[in-house]
């Protein structure tokens, strides 16, 4: 499993959702095998030993395939929300969908298989733009969902290096409104925690700041950039800015990456601003 890749569209890394930990584990195994070479079909079936899981998650072994089970279990019940799904219909302001569509179970093998649900093959398959991806060994050893989701936020903008994002937006994409009113509770209970696990086991150093409107904070600013090995970091030369790369305060590549079909370079730029600073 070192190295396999967890590949989605954007539009799911900022959806509406709330998985347990081992939920959120099974989910990002099943993507790693989905195939980046050609579509992905309803009937596919994606199979995920209990062996793999332990090695990967650092799980005990006899209680690896119980604990596979059950989060499989649980994720059948579970349910993703996608803001404005499709934006050549903006009157389709949300699609709720389940993330799988059936599961089964071969504990003389030690390992489920399961099916995507219909509604989640189009952020999973094919991407050529408005995609995220990174090492599913980067979060192996998180024990934190909100690290998870954070993580694949910033890895959202990862050659950008800053984030901007509402409080409110963060909790009601992690469902988690209502809890932590007091902002304290909230970075020390959430916030705190992830950005720990992020600089302890990724690839990612991450620190944040706060912006008010008025006495209440509303937002927090997220910068982080690349880990560098210690040999790197001896012979890594002072960085030279370079010209020409950043549009409307963009960086080209970007805007290469998250620019829709047909739009300008300009366009997806102040796009993309508005959209960092949602």
């Amino acid at each position: 499993m070192e190295h396999e890749l967890v590949v989605k569209s954007n539009k799911l890394i900022e959806a509406g959702f709330k998985l347990s930990l081992n939920e959120q584990r099974v989910i990002l195994m099943a993507i790693t095998h989905v195939r980046r070479d050609r579509a992905l079909s309803s009937d596919e079936v994606f199979e995920i030993k209990a062996t793999d899981f332990m090695t990967l998650f650092g799980m005990n072994q006899n209680k690896a395939y119980e604990e596979l089970q059950n989060a499989a279990q649980r994720l059948f019940e579970r349910f993703v929300i996608i803001d404005n799904p499709d934006p050549d219909n903006p009157g389709l302001v949300m699609t709720k969908t389940r993330w799988i569509s059936s599961i089964d179970y071969i504990p003389n093998h030690g390992k489920i298989r399961l099916m995507f649900a219909q509604k989640m093959i189009p952020y999973l398959s094919v991407l050529e733009r408005e995609f995220t991806k990174y090492k599913l060994e980067s979060i192996a050893k998180m024990t934190s969902t909100h690290a998870i989701r954070l993580y694949e936020l910033l890895m959202q903008w990862g050659s950008v290096g800053e984030r901007d994002v509402s409080i409110e937006w963060l909790k009601r994409q992690t469902q988690i409104e209502g809890k932590y009113t007091a902002i304290k509770d909230f970075k020390k209970s959430v916030i705190d925690v992830a950005v720990s696990q992020i600089n302890e086991y990724t690839d990612l150093e991450v620190s944040y700041d706060q912006r008010k409107s008025g006495r209440t904070v509303t937002h927090l600013i997220f910068t982080f950039k690349p880990k560098l090995s210690p040999k790197l970091e001896e012979k890594a030369p002072k960085k030279v800015k370079p010209e020409g790369l950043l549009i409307n305060g963009v960086p080209k590549v970007d805007i290469e990456r998250l620019a829709r079909p047909g739009e300008s370079y300009e366009d997806a730029a102040e796009r993309i601003k508005k959209s960092c600073l949602a």
